[in-house]
């Protein structure tokens, strides 16, 4: 089984392909940097929840849908 944070990037990737935006445009919604929002999608950033909370406002969506 894969770590958490590859699963969790990769769920934030799907979701940001589906709604049709760049990491550039939720880097901006979220107040994160672009490198910052690579890094979670790849897997290599172990955010806080306080990073989980801005990346699901982002999306618009509820937390659980993460």
């Amino acid at each position: 089984m894969d770590k958490i944070e590859i699963r969790f990037g990769q769920r934030v990737k799907e979701i940001r392909l589906k709604q049709n935006i760049s990491q550039e445009e939720l880097a901006f919604r979220c107040g994160l940097s672009k490198n910052y929002i690579s890094d979670v999608e790849r897997g290599t950033r172990n955010i806080s929840l306080k990073s989980i909370e801005k990346i699901a406002e982002g999306f618009r969506i509820n937390i659980k849908d993460l």
